[in-house]
């Protein structure tokens, strides 16, 4: 599957984009981020990845810094905003409509609950979580959270899911060891990030039995 190929390999991918694309590379990164924060039908696209990739091409000298950096912000920032609207204005809609189905009881439910234990700083906290960070400003924008509130937590959070994962990639993505195991480092990074969700499961299957 392209996709899956796309994570694993991302590293690859990046560099052919360079190769072939130049600068409108800035531009394919933006989207990604973007669409992949932005769009709650999307959230399996790679985010801590492909910062940290992103930051070791820089590290490499094929990509500007702080054109990444700046864009990555905007992107991250841009695309929570404009998915908490799209979950004030048709997110009920969408989630009766049970057309897409990472909207399910489950996602649903752990997003409700980091908001609910949380309250704004979900925002924030939801960044370092797959799937749950695309879910978490839907929900809020169906009248969990002020807006005004989420735009400050939105803000905080994009800059240091960013800052930290550009400049992992930064200082460590071009040794040699990462550029040797780069697929086993890619995982290792989808591991760390799903082990939150991981420990809640793992918690709720304790507490049923209980």
């Amino acid at each position: 599957m392209f996709l899956i190929d796309f994570i694993l390999h991302i590293g690859d991918y990046i560099g052919n984009f360079i190769e072939l694309y130049g600068a409108f590379t800035y531009a394919i990164l933006f989207l990604v981020i973007f669409i992949e924060t932005g769009l709650v039908i999307m959230p399996f696209l790679p985010g801590d990845s492909l910062i940290f990739a992103a930051g070791a091409f820089v590290a490499l000298g094929q990509l500007n810094y702080f054109w990444v950096y700046i864009l990555l912000i905007i992107a991250a920032v841009a695309g929570d905003n404009i998915n908490y609207l799209i979950g004030k204005k048709i997110g009920q809609k969408i989630i009766e409509s049970k057309k897409v189905k990472y909207l399910n009881e489950k996602n649903l439910n752990k997003a409700h609950d980091l908001i609910n234990k949380h309250g704004a700083k979900a925002v924030l906290l939801a960044r370092f979580m797959p799937i749950i960070r695309t879910i978490v400003p839907f929900i809020a924008g169906m009248g969990e959270m002020d807006h005004k509130r989420f735009t400050v937590y939105n803000f905080i959070g994009g800059i240091i899911w960013v800052t930290l994962f550009i400049n992992l990639g930064y200082f460590f993505g071009n040794t040699e060891v990462v550029q040797e195991n780069f697929t086993l480092i890619i995982l290792a990074i989808i591991a760390i990030s799903l082990l939150p969700i991981a420990i809640e499961i793992i918690r709720n299957m304790i507490k049923s039995k209980k």
